[in-house]
């Protein structure tokens, strides 16, 4: 795929049976490789590139701030670009998140999140408030901290005795529920769990609740119910404990809305962590969200003292509104919503045709597809055969690339990212389809799969 061998940063990962094309140009959905080979950017890379490659308009803007200013150090001086894009920001995600601090990327962001909500503990009289609780599986991000209170039993090693890990309770997944439960019931129990763990760790000790409205790989895209929201909300509310909402992923405009929990207008968390699609893979940009009440109270306190060095760098914001500008431009949030039904409404037709399509799930344009070796009886693969592998080189073979890798060690099943840019069109969404339908015929006749699909076998409903 390239004669060009010299390491990258995938030096440092472990061996891979997928190989990585070398890319030399992008636009709009499609990327090409120094051999000229065509690619449909699948998972927006991954789920970052949300209008889409080679964007004039977002170029010029980074030039033109480059060339005017490159830098301010946001806590010397102030820049207009700052000012003018947590203002857009604020006004986008409406009542409740009037301030908004900006940083560099997901787990930055994540971080700032967590030391606000420490030190507005710290700053109220509730020391004691250090406990941070998340879904098991879950991902927050890859700093120490972040991946502390990841949902992952593989980073358990990696944790102990290195950072304080969350407490965990199970995440409310509707393919696979325990015997003697309905999808509907067993998120109630799930929601039911917080409350138990809340009540175990006791109400005083418990700081935050943290939650993605709509999971990124660690779930395959799982979307919460608007019954589970609510419910979680109110318990939160009850006891103290602060509700972050990580919408790293499906933020941003993504899942047809700028935030994802817009969709739950009684469920809205207290912080709301925003990245990836806010910079658009242009340049490192993200945000946390919060009431002006509480930044304000916090500062007559004692004022929140931690910083990034390139916090608010001029040049992110400009392209974070240059962004923001193309959202509005060609209207893609609501684009988003449109063409992720027709997405969707395809995913789950090619289930009639491809025995190993499990389960379709998510939101607007963060899809993804649960692989199994048998719909009918949600078999998994056999254990020596890597779906989350098979499917991405099947997929560079049909001019895909495609965001997939095994998480939790398969515990929990097995699935790729559908989550192209916000800019794709029906016609493009037709021959996505089509080229992920032969790379699906081609990973069923590597693992030996019938490809006639099981009768009524999915059946996973929400």
């Amino acid at each position: 795929m390239s004669g060009d061998t010299r390491p990258a940063q995938h030096s440092f990962q472990s061996a891979s049976l997928v190989p990585l094309p070398l890319i030399v140009r992008a636009e709009g959905i499609r990327m090409w490789d120094e051999d000229g080979n065509a690619y449909i950017d699948v998972s927006s890379g991954p789920v970052v590139s949300n209008i889409g490659h080679g964007n004039a308009r977002v170029a010029e803007a980074m030039a033109r701030q480059a060339r005017e200013m490159d830098f301010a150090y946001a806590r010397v001086a102030r820049h207009r670009p700052n000012m003018d894009l947590v203002e857009r920001i604020a006004g986008l995600a409406g009542p409740g998140y009037e301030r908004v601090c900006l940083a560099s990327g997901g787990s930055e962001a994540m971080e700032i999140a967590l030391k606000f909500l420490r030190q507005y503990a710290i700053a109220t009289g509730q020391p004691e408030r250090r406990r941070i609780i998340t879904l098991d599986p879950s991902y927050h991000g890859g700093t120490i901290a972040t991946l502390a209170i990841t949902g992952d039993p593989g980073l358990d090693a990696f944790v102990d005795g290195f950072a304080i890990p969350s407490a965990r309770i199970p995440a409310p997944l509707q393919y696979r529920v325990p015997p003697n439960h309905s999808p509907a019931t067993w998120r109630m129990a799930c929601a039911e769990a917080l409350e138990a763990r809340i009540l175990e760790l006791g109400p005083e000790n418990v700081l935050a609740f943290v939650v993605e409205p709509i999971g990124g790989l660690a779930t395959g895209a799982l979307p919460l119910a608007e019954d589970y929201a609510d419910r979680v909300r109110e318990i939160c509310t009850r006891h103290g404990v602060f509700l972050v909402h990580d919408e790293v992923l499906c933020g941003s405009g993504r899942s047809g809305r700028f935030l994802a929990s817009h969709a739950w207008p009684n469920a809205r968390a207290d912080i709301v962590v925003l990245a990836k699609g806010l910079g658009a893979g242009y340049a490192p940009l993200a945000a946390m969200l919060a009431p002006a009440a509480m930044v304000e109270r916090l500062a007559a306190l004692t004022g929140f003292n931690f910083s990034h060095t390139y916090n608010a760098n001029p040049i992110s914001c400009a392209v974070g509104l240059a962004v923001l500008d193309e959202y509005e431009r060609h209207g893609l949030i609501e684009a988003a919503a449109v063409r992720g039904a027709q997405l969707r409404a395809g995913l789950e037709a090619m289930a009639a045709r491809r025995r190993c399509i499990g389960d379709v799930r998510g939101e607007g344009l963060l899809l993804a597809v649960e692989m199994v070796r048998d719909q009918a009886t949600r078999q998994p693969f056999a254990p020596g055969f890597l779906p989350t592998e098979r499917v991405r080189v099947c997929g560079l073979r049909h001019g895909l690339i495609i965001y997939s890798r095994r998480t939790a060690n398969g515990r929990y099943g097995d699935w790729f990212m559908v989550a192209p840019p916000l800019t794709i069109t029906a016609a493009e969404c037709d021959e996505l389809l089509e080229r992920l339908e032969r790379t699906l015929a081609d990973l069923e006749a590597e693992a030996g799969v019938d490809p006639v699909s099981g009768a009524g076998g999915r059946g996973a409903g929400r």
